[in-house]
């Protein structure tokens, strides 16, 4: 027998309210047990709660019905909707713990619930997960997309049109079967539908990253010593996040700050100066992870010579314009001293963020999702290239088992726990 639980589903107390939410075969007895009552479903109704042990009164509450499986866990399920003083909660929750069958509930278990009672699959789980961590409104937007369902209704369409196409292909085969050669109609539609499923897939494979998303554009300042690195770095963020000096070789390590502009997650990274010669060999290491950096990097800003470009996509930026008089330098001037360009280079870094990440409308898909689909892009190209029935039905066969694990229905457990192990607890 499933145990019911319970938890805390509002912010931390004190509140305005708190909201204790109960989910399991016994969460209309725990609801009798503290109001009375049963109320009607779906009818929010003010009730006193008590302590069945004694009678003494814990709080006068709304209190909410929900019968499984038509709910958000796909099970019975109550609501308390409390005042939310941290008394008031722990009282409550002390006399929800004594009840016979219910426990409180794990980090992320109400979700996990949810997901194998089929009220969401996987994508709209970690779609959750994302809205949950969400700090800037892009990625506030992309997630709720994902976790609405958009992306799992795009990939319910591919699975209903690999399933047309595998009835298709079985019928070809069974005509050949009887006939020894192949109905010439149905296999040219089988070839035009896969066609048009391999260009549908195609799109989504070059989606957005969600991770990039979620841990910021990753950007990079990189030059010669002495360039101005740790002063734009500074600049950029808003704070003394870099020593600055005139000694060269200040910065001995790659120095990583988070960041947002214009409502954009940026990850800014100051690396070591870079030149021929290192002066010894803790400045040969930094070098080294200046490089490492370099390679990883979303957007790459260059405040050395334009020769020198360690990438042909880097933004030549010609630093510290406010010391010279006359500056011929190729790139964008600036100062990070006086704010000089530094409105110029804003909007660079906007405008590259803008082709990294999604648009307005648009979600962004975690590895996993992104390794699904393009696993399912390969299957079905190959069904596309192939001219043996018999592989085409395999490939498609294939398919259909890349669109069970995008959805979670062939997740494996371990994966599953790690996921949800991230959810606080009361989700």
């Amino acid at each position: 027998m499933t145990d019911t639980i319970f938890a805390l589903s509002s912010g931390a107390p004190p509140a305005g309210i708190g909201v204790i939410r109960i989910s399991g075969p016994q969460a209309g007895v725990a609801l009798q047990a503290l109001a009375g009552i049963l109320p009607a479903a779906r009818r929010a109704r003010l009730a006193l709660l008590t302590d069945p042990r004694d009678g003494a009164m814990l709080d006068r509450a709304l209190i909410l019905w929900f019968p499984g499986p038509g709910t958000v866990t796909g099970e019975d399920l109550a609501e308390l909707h409390c005042h939310g003083g941290r008394a008031v909660i722990a009282a409550v929750e002390d006399v929800l713990g004594m009840l016979p069958g219910l426990r409180r509930a794990e980090p992320g278990e109400f979700t996990r619930r949810a997901f194998a009672n089929g009220r969401m699959d996987l994508n709209a789980v970690e779609g959750l997960s994302d809205l949950l961590a969400a700090e800037t409104q892009q990625q506030r937007r992309a997630a709720l997309l994902m976790a609405e369902g958009h992306f799992s209704r795009h990939i319910d369409r591919w699975r209903r049109a690999v399933l047309e196409l595998s009835a298709l292909t079985e019928a070809a085969l069974d005509f050949s079967d009887e006939d020894d050669v192949p109905d010439d109609g149905i296999e040219a539609q089988i070839g035009a539908n896969i066609g048009t499923l391999v260009e549908d897939v195609a799109v989504i494979v070059s989606a957005p990253s969600a991770e990039r998303l979620r841990d910021g554009v990753r950007v990079v300042l990189a030059g010669p010593p002495n360039a101005g690195k740790s002063t734009l770095l500074n600049r950029l963020v808003g704070r003394d996040a870099a020593i600055v000096s005139d000694i060269a070789g200040t910065t001995r390590d790659r120095i990583e700050v988070p960041a947002a502009l214009n409502g954009i997650a940026f990850l800014f990274t100051d690396t070591a100066g870079l030149r021929a010669d290192a002066g010894d060999a803790i400045e040969a290491i930094g070098m080294d992870r200046a490089r490492l950096a370099l390679e990883a990097a979303d957007i790459v800003i260059w405040l050395g010579e334009a020769g020198d470009m360690p990438r042909d996509d880097a933004l030549l930026v010609a630093a510290q314009c406010d010391r010279r008089t006359e500056d011929r330098r190729p790139g964008l001037h600036l100062s990070a001293l006086t704010g000089e360009g530094m409105e110029a280079l804003v909007k660079a870094l906007l405008e590259h963020a803008a082709r990294l990440l999604p648009g307005e409308g648009d979600y962004a898909l975690h590895h996993r999702q992104r390794e699904g689909v393009a696993q399912l892009y390969r299957h079905m190209l190959a069904a596309a290239q192939a001219r043996d029935l018999l592989i085409v039905a395999e490939e498609l066969r294939q398919a259909r088992n890349a669109i069970d694990a995008l959805t979670g229905q062939a997740s494996t457990e371990d994966m599953l726990d790690r996921l949800f192990a991230g959810f606080c607890i009361g989700k």
